[in-house]
């Protein structure tokens, strides 16, 4: 398990249109992220389900959207220990869809994800905000192995998709 601090947003607001601008979403700088928390974190491979009829709508009125939007989701997939995705994994988990004004982020059920739950009293949180939050859909095998690489104390700097 690794540790998490207050999410580094790397999203901002810029611009007289408000134009949102984020940072593209890299695995070791989630990792590092995660790690550097007082929150609990686990690192899970796998398909996510939910309902997407409760994802927040898209469109730009009013202005101002939800700040969290909580679904019950389940993970279906391996956790990440030291030798790999190697725990099976099969929970119950909320999704945190995040807005920052109009601008919402959104999830795709049926999609693999690499996630980052956030270990709660409830159970897990898998955040999701309009710049990435704590997920990565569609992870490739070389996101995959920076997870591990990060895990396993080597270099955990940004890489490409």
């Amino acid at each position: 398990m690794i540790r998490a601090a207050v999410l580094a947003l790397g999203c901002a607001l810029g611009g007289p249109a408000l134009a949102l601008s984020c940072l593209p979403p890299d695995v070791a700088e989630t990792y590092r992220r995660a790690a550097e928390a007082e929150e609990t974190y686990i690192v899970v491979q796998g398909r996510l389900t939910f309902d997407p009829a409760r994802l927040p709508g898209t469109d730009m009125i009013p202005q101002q959207k939800p700040a969290h939007t909580l679904i019950p989701a389940r993970l279906t997939g391996q956790a990440l220990t030291k030798g790999g995705f190697d725990q099976a994994f099969d929970r119950a988990i909320t999704l945190d869809v995040q807005c920052f004004g109009p601008w919402c982020a959104s999830a795709v059920p049926g999609a693999e994800y690499l996630g980052f739950l956030e270990r709660r009293d409830g159970g897990y949180v898998l955040t999701v905000d309009p710049c990435g939050g704590m997920s990565h859909p569609d992870p490739t095998p070389a996101m995959l192995d920076k997870a591990l690489e990060c895990l396993q104390g080597g270099p955990c700097m940004r890489t490409r998709r």
